[in-house]
């Protein structure tokens, strides 16, 4: 499983409608692999949770895959729409 994908189900498994959840990945940097999430402006609020919490588990778990996987270090950026 990739780390789009990773995120995705993670994303999808939290808000109340994954069909709006838009993932996508980003690789500018050399250092570093970035990945988008789009939710609804509806849904933001589940992704990121109280104080950032749910947002940061996200950010820990999604980096500790690529680290398993001798991948570059991983931003994931949360917007709405």
């Amino acid at each position: 499983m990739n780390l789009v994908e990773l995120t995705e189900f993670l994303i999808k498994q939290i808000v109340h409608d994954p069909d709006s959840v838009s993932v996508k990945q980003f690789d500018e940097d050399d250092e570093y692999i970035t990945i988008e999430v789009l939710v609804s402006s509806d849904e933001i609020g589940y992704v990121i949770g109280k104080g950032g919490r749910v947002a940061s588990s996200i950010r820990t778990i999604v980096q500790a895959a690529a680290y398993t996987n001798n991948l570059k270090k991983v931003k994931v950026n949360f917007d709405a729409f």
